[in-house]
């Protein structure tokens, strides 16, 4: 994934005159507590609702077993959403923990179970590394569930140092991975 072919626009919003790239991201959501299908159609909508983001596509919603999760944990609802974004990698970031705290996420346990997690994947080919922020995301290549969802909608998806999302793919256990034909996320 790269920068857009004009990489800059005019910031219309504020029309300040401030040049930014746009830059296709890939942003993960998933769900295993309260109405996990609320929770990602919120997500997705709040998203929708954000200035200087434009949704380009959703991905169906796939049931997951939880990863390395705590006792008794439920199974999660996820899908990947692809924006264009005009956004700085952490102001999306900020917009992401704000979207979750929305929906009343806890942070606490590594791995507890959570109403709403929004993971930013993939921002074009930016890679940070920061106290707030890594990019691309760290364990990303190492999940299906964002995978999965992923290549049905973006089949040259990459990974900034890791490679194509089709190939990494190849070497995971997608059993696990459940695309959910009764439920959907509505544009």
């Amino acid at each position: 994934m790269t920068e857009s072919p004009t990489p800059y626009i005019l910031d219309a919003d504020t029309m300040t005159g401030g040049m930014r790239p746009i830059r296709q991201a890939v942003i993960s959501v998933g769900s295993n507590l309260g109405d996990r299908l609320y929770n990602l159609q919120g997500a997705v909508s709040a998203l929708e609702d954000t200035p200087e983001v434009t949704i380009v596509t959703v991905s169906s919603v796939y049931e997951t077993k939880p990863m390395d999760a705590t006792e008794g944990s439920k199974d999660f609802l996820n899908a990947v959403i692809l924006i264009d974004t005009t956004l700085t990698v952490h102001t999306l970031l900020d917009r992401a923990l704000a979207i979750e705290d929305a929906f009343g996420r806890v942070r606490g346990a590594k791995n507890a179970p959570r109403t709403l997690d929004v993971d930013l994947v993939v921002v074009g080919d930016r890679v940070c590394d920061d106290e707030s922020l890594t990019l691309p995301h760290p364990r990303a290549h190492e999940r299906a569930f964002v995978l999965v969802p992923w290549l049905e909608i973006d089949a040259e998806g990459e990974i900034p140092g890791k490679g194509f999302a089709a190939d990494i793919i190849a070497t995971l256990d997608v059993g696990d991975v459940k695309r959910r034909e009764d439920l959907e996320i509505i544009l």
